[in-house]
């Protein structure tokens, strides 16, 4: 739950901090391969025996020349065969090894995203509200699926090849020198090439593909807002202006994305320019051997069939070390925010609050969200057990940031906050949150029916106490007019519903958990007079014996209220009860007075 309110959440928390290499990424990337060692033995025992196989061929093919330029045709054909059905069993054997490779590393990529995407998804349930508060939804939503999915992909796509060219590569290099140590020696110029292609490309292709990731998720932050708001956009006539910045977002995206797969294409021509030039130094050199009686055709034969097996993984290698770039993008992307600092963990001796009577104290509380930028000022107030304070002020001036830290969303910078007499950073979280129950301007209802959105709070309760819970909510009645009943499906965010009606759910959620201490935040700022009414008589049961915290800028919500505090650029300038502070005809007075006027005209 987010406590909504107030103008200081654009300036919360920090800038994301993205100060990462490609060296700690695959550290943090391999241990997610741990769990899936002994697939990966399996996997690297059928390549061995793959790459086993593909470094036989070769040799099987130069004895098969060997045969045909030194016997004749009887002999010849009946030892050509004895090498044609090794070699054509080869091949089968090949072919099924490459099925069990693709299944086995179809089992290890899918566990491994299965287990990244896993523990994404809960370190942000661990993540202070100050991260969510300086980041839009479509941008963390790009990091869970785009990111993911782009690691995932390359993870099924790129493994087995890398293992496989390492191996083949190493293998066409021993079989390379058994055969011909000069051939080996004019076979490598090669690799200083390819070295420094690949580094200069790869450079390029590692900066433009996160700046793809990055510019992909500002797109989505956009379409989500966009999607999200689009009663508002229309109501102000802003369709062309959210078209303006869609297109130039995505244009942005198109440009970066244009430059990465142009960058990475460099790599393959490149790589066979190289892989040529190879060929040709071979040739050249094998040439001059072989007309100098220094070598037999048939290791020239399979030599360049090893060098081709040599330097083409090579060529793999370095588009596969390309390809991952843009995974490498994305994986950094997720650990940033595995990175991210949690909730500070419960004190050592926390204890567990149980039964709270709801006497709340403030003692000299100052807190900032930003270093040098006191939002709260030595606030000081006490409130009694079961008794009603309101929180009025203009907008920004602390109101929100007030329950914010008595729910522990944020820890006070000075003084203390106390719940029976205990400082609540003496309780474990969970069990503090647990004692209060909340109602926010902007309700947010979850995708599924009526009855699971009221339960949302308290999962083990029967049907009869959501019943119950919505009878004295006074939701009871317009639940039972719908099609289903309170098996009626709500839309995202409970589009389906009007605000009135949310928000007698979200009051109705409130009852159900049977909280000790109540935060009603702007409630009833968005309904209708009449609407109002049932709300407020909602609220007025929801409140009883409970100790509650009112956030209003409509007054005449609050004049029941025991204290009632006036709150202007952190501190409180006024308190009392609604009689009290309209006789003294300060700062509330006028405040009243001003919205009274207004009605009246």
């Amino acid at each position: 739950m987010v406590l909504g309110g107030g103008t200081q959440r654009g300036h919360r928390g920090a800038p994301v901090v993205k100060a990462r290499n490609t060296k700690k990424t695959l550290t943090t990337l391999w241990t997610y391969f741990e769990e899936q060692r002994k697939l990966l033995l399996l996997l690297l025992g059928v390549i061995l025996i793959s790459t086993g196989i593909g470094l036989w061929v070769p040799y099987l093919i130069g004895q098969a020349i060997s045969i045909l330029d030194g016997m004749d045709e009887g002999q010849g054909l009946t030892l050509l065969w004895l090498i044609l059905l090794p070699l054509i069993a080869a091949y089968v054997v090949d072919a099924f090894i490459h099925v069990i490779q693709e299944w086995v590393m179809a089992g290890v990529s899918q566990k491994v995203v299965l287990k990244l995407r896993k523990s994404l998804f809960e370190k942000l349930q661990k993540l202070p509200i100050s991260f969510f508060d300086v980041r839009t939804h479509g941008e963390i939503m790009s990091r869970l699926s785009n990111d993911i999915e782009n690691v995932s992909g390359t993870i099924a796509q790129s493994t087995t090849q890398l293992m496989s060219s390492m191996l083949t590569i190493t293998g066409s290099f021993v079989m390379m020198l058994i055969l011909s140590p000069l051939l080996t020696l004019a076979s490598v110029i090669t690799i200083p090439l390819v070295y420094l292609v690949t580094k200069s490309i790869a450079k390029k292709t590692r900066l433009y593909f996160r700046h793809q990731q990055e510019h992909l998720g500002r797109l989505n932050g956009h379409i989500e807002e966009m999607v999200s708001g689009i009663s508002v956009v229309k109501a102000f006539n802003q369709e062309e202006k959210v078209i303006k910045q869609f297109n130039e977002i995505n244009n942005e995206l198109c440009e970066v994305g244009i430059k990465a797969q142009v960058w990475s294409g460099f790599m393959m021509p490149l790589m066979n320019v190289i892989k040529n030039i190879g060929f040709t130094a071979v040739a050249a050199v094998g040439g001059i051997l072989a007309v100098r009686g220094m070598i037999e055709i048939w290791i020239i034969a399979s030599f360049i069939i090893y060098s081709r097996q040599f330097v083409r993984p090579l060529n793999e290698v370095a588009t596969i070390f390309n390809t991952l770039q843009s995974a490498m993008a994305g994986a950094e992307r997720v650990f940033e925010v595995m990175e991210e600092d949690e909730e500070p963990a419960n004190k050592p001796k926390a204890e567990t609050i149980k039964n709270p009577k709801g006497h709340i104290t403030f003692d000299n509380v100052s807190f900032s969200y930003n270093t040098g930028e006191e939002v709260l000022k030595d606030i000081s107030f006490e409130v009694k057990p079961g008794s009603s304070i309101a929180l009025v002020g203009p907008t920004g001036a602390g109101k929100t940031t007030i329950v914010n830290l008595l729910t522990r969303f944020y820890d006070v910078n000075k003084g203390s906050i106390l719940i029976d007499g205990k400082d609540i950073r003496d309780y474990t979280r969970d069990s503090l949150r647990e004692s209060f129950g909340v109602v926010l301007q902007d309700t947010y209802l979850f995708s599924g029916t009526i009855k699971e959105n009221i339960r949302y709070g308290r999962l083990e309760a029967t049907d009869e106490e959501v019943k119950r819970a919505a009878v004295l909510a006074r939701a009871d009645v317009f639940i039972r007019r719908l099609p289903k009943g309170y098996d009626t499906m709500l839309s995202e965010s409970g589009a389906n519903l009007s605000q009135g009606q949310r928000q007698l759910l979200a009051i109705a959620r409130a009852i159900l958990v049977d909280p000790s201490i109540l935060i009603l935040d702007e409630a009833t700022s968005n309904v209708d007079t009449r609407t109002e009414l049932h709300i407020q008589a909602a609220m007025l049961e929801l409140m009883k014996n409970r100790t509650s915290f009112i956030i209003a800028h409509r007054l005449s919500t609050i004049r029941d209220a025991d204290i009632i505090m006036v709150i202007d650029n952190g501190r409180i300038v006024e308190s009392g009860n609604h009689d009290y502070l309209i006789d003294k005809k300060g700062i509330y007075h006028k405040l009243y007075m001003s919205q009274f006027k207004n009605i009246a005209t």
